[in-house]
């Protein structure tokens, strides 16, 4: 993108009028784009000329054009050097007219809005792969549903409700396929409850096996240990040499004779060095 060089002050002079402050103006009568040569519209002529210098705006010097093109002499404009005083903010305004832009566009040129588009459903299980839950209490109900009815409006209790086919113990094709289903049913629910049963017996003793550790350890803490040692022993009889049931026999921690013990250290002893002497030699 070429290098925008902004308009050279050419005159230091104005047109000694109050300065022009952009916040008075209407927002779309000038152009202070950071990326674009800023222009306004002359308040005097009303034609746009270029916004001069960096620091030290003032419109451009121009004529009245109008005037020109009918054939009259050059009229300087009464607005050239007209000092302009930027004090809006740039960035909200930029905002604002790219809004107004947009709005003000065809309806051609528009961009649609994003479309959002939901997913589609997954597509239904056929009927050969569904897998029902039988249970005695579903077949039980769909059983009973056949049979009976309910009585709807304008008809009295006293009519024939349900199936018209289904009298006494003769069923119509349905209701005889509901009535195996639920006879079905009903003679394996004893094994699907002992099944039930056995389970969470399973799951208990799992969770009392996973608590056990646990459980002795909060009571060994709970009661201490010592004073369970020593209630034990009063209670009990404890074979000889036993400190409790607990500990096991009490062992000797010293010899019965020291001094046979100490010469049996010594003959040790020298065995062993003899012992270490012969192997080098051999």
């Amino acid at each position: 993108m070429p290098h925008i060089r902004p308009g050279r002050t050419r005159s230091k002079r104005n047109n000694r009028r109050a300065p022009l402050l952009l916040s008075t103006m209407a927002p779309e009568d000038y152009n202070v784009r950071p990326d674009e040569v800023k222009s306004i519209a002359c308040p005097d002529c009303r034609t746009w000329r270029r916004i001069m210098g960096n620091t030290d705006l003032k419109i451009r010097e121009h004529c009245v054009s109008d005037k020109v093109a009918g054939g009259q002499k050059h009229e300087r404009c009464p607005g050239s050097n007209q000092v302009v005083i930027v004090d809006i903010d740039v960035r909200d305004w930029q905002v604002k007219q790219d809004r107004l832009l947009r709005q003000a566009m065809p309806q051609d040129n528009r961009r649609g809005a994003q479309q959002f588009y939901k997913p589609l459903p997954a597509p239904a299980a056929p009927v050969s792969r569904m897998k029902a839950e039988i249970t005695l209490e579903s077949t039980r109900q769909a059983y009973l549903a056949h049979r009976t009815r309910r009585v709807g409006r304008g008809q009295s209790a006293a009519q024939p409700q349900g199936c018209t086919r289904c009298v006494g113990g003769q069923h119509c094709p349905d209701g005889e396929i509901l009535a195996r289903r639920f006879i079905l049913a009903l003679q394996q629910e004893p094994a699907r409850r002992e099944a039930r049963e056995q389970l969470e017996r399973q799951e208990r003793r799992v969770a009392r096996q996973q608590s056990a550790p646990a459980v002795r350890k909060a009571q060994w803490a709970r009661y201490g240990g010592k004073a369970v040692e020593e209630a034990n022993n009063r209670c009990a009889q404890r074979a000889p040499r036993t400190v409790s049931e607990f500990r096991g026999p009490q062992l000797p921690l010293a010899p019965k004779d020291a001094a046979a013990h100490e010469r049996r250290q010594a003959e040790l002893g020298k065995q062993y060095a003899a012992r270490k002497a012969a192997t080098p030699a051999a």
